[in-house]
């Protein structure tokens, strides 16, 4: 992949972080007000459309064009080879109640998650960056990261519950440990660092947008990202679809989220 390309990723999404952690001093009042309807169909929050318009300004005149998929604006077909899939505020509800734990997602692929080449989550309350490259592992703060061939003794899993809940995560929600943090990116990543060894979304909830990056950050550490029936997971790099997701760090405990 071209290197401009890669510096532009890694620009816009601290471009989104500087923005967003700016307007939290300034705006904190209006993160939560509904500016419209995204091209997901679902409330386009303050938060969403102003890191949106932060990330758009940025790749909107690259020497090297690239297409561009969001939750919002929905897909920017600029003919180019490569489409940058955003997601410009993962754990929008988090940042509206002024919990901190979301990021800004940016994957960067062609056509589908399992061609995803690279991939960038950036954690905006800490400033904790999580990226990957396809075939060149997956990095916390520039460090090398890789998931445990040995899970702890006790499962701890994060899981998406309230009306998301299906039968596995009620299931898991009775066994071990568990989480319901928020943000899927950043609850893969954390996968990717061994902080969980599960996640787990049964219910198909979940658009590329919220996962590309993350994705490819689990299976560069060694780990794997399935659907809810325990297949590897992939989908188009559009809108269109929504999935389950169960990401761990091996194929067992694969198994044992869904037994």
């Amino acid at each position: 992949m071209d290197e401009e390309i890669k510096h532009l990723a890694i620009t816009v999404v601290n471009k989104v972080f500087r923005g967003i952690r700016k307007a939290g001093k300034d705006n904190f009042a209006k993160w939560n007000t509904n500016v419209g309807i995204g091209a997901d169909g679902t409330p386009t929050k303050y938060i969403d459309k102003l890191a949106e318009d932060i990330a758009l300004t940025y790749l909107s005149k690259p020497s090297t064009p690239v297409n561009i998929l969001s939750e919002e604006v929905g897909f920017i077909d600029n003919d180019a080879d490569y489409t940058f899939v955003l997601d410009p505020v993962d754990g929008t509800r988090n940042a509206c109640r002024g919990i901190p734990f979301y990021t800004v997602s940016l994957a960067i692929g062609k056509k589908s998650l399992d061609d995803i080449e690279y991939g960038i989550v950036k954690n905006i309350p800490t400033g904790d960056l999580f990226l990957a490259e396809k075939g060149r592992g997956t990095y916390y703060n520039n460090n090398r990261i890789a998931i445990p061939e040995v899970p702890a003794s006790e499962l701890l899993s994060s899981l998406s519950l309230g009306k998301n809940f299906d039968e596995i995560t009620l299931s898991l929600a009775q066994r071990e440990k568990v989480r319901s943090l928020g943000s899927a990116s950043l609850e893969m990543c954390m996968v990717a660092s061994g902080a969980l060894d599960v996640y787990v979304v049964g219910n198909a909830y979940l658009r590329v947008t919220d996962i590309a990056a993350s994705t490819l950050i689990v299976r560069e550490a060694g780990g794997i990202v399935a659907d809810s029936n325990g297949k590897r997971l992939n989908m188009p790099l559009t809108l269109d679809e929504r999935t389950g997701v169960i990401a761990a760090g091996n194929r067992e405990l694969i198994k044992w989220a869904r037994s």
